[in-house]
């Protein structure tokens, strides 16, 4: 079993959907992401929180036993958000981010998290996702999540990490806009020209794509019949799927077409409840019953 580094967000979100509205609870991605990976692996965190951050939450992570070696606390406010979904539950709309610490931080990999074997970059800028890379020694995968606004705003700096890390995890209109066409069989082949072996696009509730050079695979969102939140979905997601390659130690064929699987089924438990509650309450044996369900969805 592999150690997993991710680099990323704590937050506190606000959230609204057409049912419940959610104050000041525990998001950001290095947070859901650590959650679920940890379901598999251990998971050491680099991230940053103001003074405002309860010191329950930050014991709620390492309750979870992920190495917090690498949070930095900082004078002034945490990373908040405020987003809002519509009956689709698709798509959030972004009301307000206030960066708070995260916005001018620079991330400190402590050196006893040089010899991480997996590592998850998430969705923060790309020239710090470069930085980071820098401080790794010889990790078997980098996964990295990106977003619109580093597309629009960091477009060369963006392509040049991509050249560097073996598996990119985006949405379709992500991907779309990243290499300017409305085709996501197309981006996913001009990304994977930049140098990843592996792209996973992610579809929300019609589930994701796997797409490699010799090969793609499909995965149904997992079936249920309601959805609470969909906050941290895809950064659960790309918590199973990391977790499941560190559990497994392979980045083979075999092992990325599993890993999408146990992705799914840890953004199924994600939005079943806010914030990271139901990532939170899931199990080992819980993952393994949902990923024996989803298996039998996509085989004949």
């Amino acid at each position: 079993m592999s150690n997993i580094l991710v680099v990323g967000s704590l937050a506190y979100d606000d959230v609204q959907t057409p049912v419940e509205h959610r104050t000041n609870v525990l998001g950001g991605a290095a947070s859901y992401f650590a959650i679920a990976a940890r379901l598999y692996a251990p998971v050491r965190l680099v991230g940053v929180i103001g003074d405002d951050f309860l010191e329950k939450d930050v014991q709620r992570l390492r309750a979870r036993g992920i190495d917090l070696s690498g949070l930095e606390r900082r004078t002034g406010t945490s990373f908040r958000w405020l987003g809002k979904y519509d009956y689709a539950m698709n798509t959030a709309e972004t009301l307000n981010t206030d960066l708070g610490v995260f916005a001018d931080w620079k991330p400190r990999v402590p050196e006893q998290f040089a010899d991480s074997e997996f590592v998850f970059l998430a969705n923060i800028d790309p020239e710090i996702q470069l930085a980071t890379l820098r401080s790794v020694r010889a990790p078997k995968a980098i996964a990295l999540d990106t977003m619109n606004y580093w597309i629009d705003h960091k477009r060369d700096a963006l392509l040049e990490v991509l050249s560097h890390v073996d598996i990119v995890s985006v949405n379709e209109s992500e991907a779309r806009q990243l290499c300017g066409t409305v085709s996501v069989p197309k981006a996913a082949r001009d990304i994977l020209a930049l140098g990843p072996r592996a792209v996973v696009v992610k579809r929300g509730e019609y589930g994701s794509v796997l797409f490699t050079r010799s090969f793609s695979f499909w995965s149904p969102a997992f079936p249920f019949d309601e959805v609470t939140d969909p906050t941290g979905a895809g950064d659960s997601f790309a918590g199973g799927f990391v977790g499941h390659l560190a559990e497994s130690g392979s980045v083979d064929d075999r092992a990325l077409r599993r890993a999408t699987l146990h992705g799914t089924v840890c953004a199924s438990f994600a939005v079943e409840r806010f914030s990271v509650d139901g990532i939170e309450a899931a199990t080992p044996e819980d993952v393994a019953g949902r990923y024996r369900l989803l298996q039998e969805l996509v085989t004949v």
